[in-house]
Order: structure tokens, then sequence, then C-alpha cells
């Protein structure tokens, strides 16, 4: 219990400090609401298409790929710490996470979510 005190402790000053620093932020900085200042630009030019036009939706499947191997790679290094010391069952339980992933990464293959556009 008194752990989650002080991570609750903890939580509460770090929203506490942040806030702090957005009334410093408000209080010292005065903004301008000018014309033109929100709209995206490149090279000096203002972009014809919106923003989000740049970004194609074939781009979601790479970027969930990208997730799920980037999250294996936090997942593996804690397991090799205590590989050692869990033994067979550790080797089990990352046997089947990455057969999980093989898996999803086969499903996406069939799918076609891995062709070049």
């Amino acid at each position: 219990m008194q752990e989650y005190i002080i991570l609750f402790l903890i939580l509460f000053f770090t929203v506490a400090f942040i806030g702090c620093l957005y009334l410093a932020k408000k209080a010292m900085v005065k903004t301008k609401n000018e014309p033109g200042k929100n709209i995206p630009f490149e090279s000096g030019h203002l972009h014809k298409k919106p923003v989000w036009g740049r970004y194609h939706i074939h781009y979601y499947g790479y970027a969930l790929l990208f997730l799920a191997f980037d999250m294996e790679m936090a997942y593996m290094y804690p397991w090799a710490v205590v590989y050692k010391k869990l033994g067979i069952a550790a080797l089990l339980d990352m046997g089947v996470f990455l057969l999980i992933l093989f898996l999803g990464l086969l499903y996406t293959w069939s799918q076609g979510g891995l062709r070049r556009q």
C-alpha cells in the first residue's frame, strides 16, 4: 500500500508541476492571433493540400506492424535478463509470444498489407 501512496504523490506533484509551468507560460507570454499562423507551409510556400493529405491511410498497417515489433524488443530485453533464473518456462512464454507475432505477420502478409502501393 505504501508503494501506491508514493506513486500517487509522484503523480500528484508531476501534475501540479505541469500546471505551474502552464500557468507561468500563460502569465509571461502574450500570443498574437495572426492570419496564416496556423497554416502549414512548405519551403516558404503555402501548401495547397490539407496536412492529412500527405499521410495516406495505407501507412496505417506499416505503423501497426512497426509498433508490434517495437514492443517485441521492449519485451525481449527484460525476458533476456531473467531467462537464466526462470529456465524453460521463460523460453516457452517467449516462444508463444513470438508465435503470436509471427502469425500476425503471416496474416498481414496474406491480406496484402506488406505490398507496396
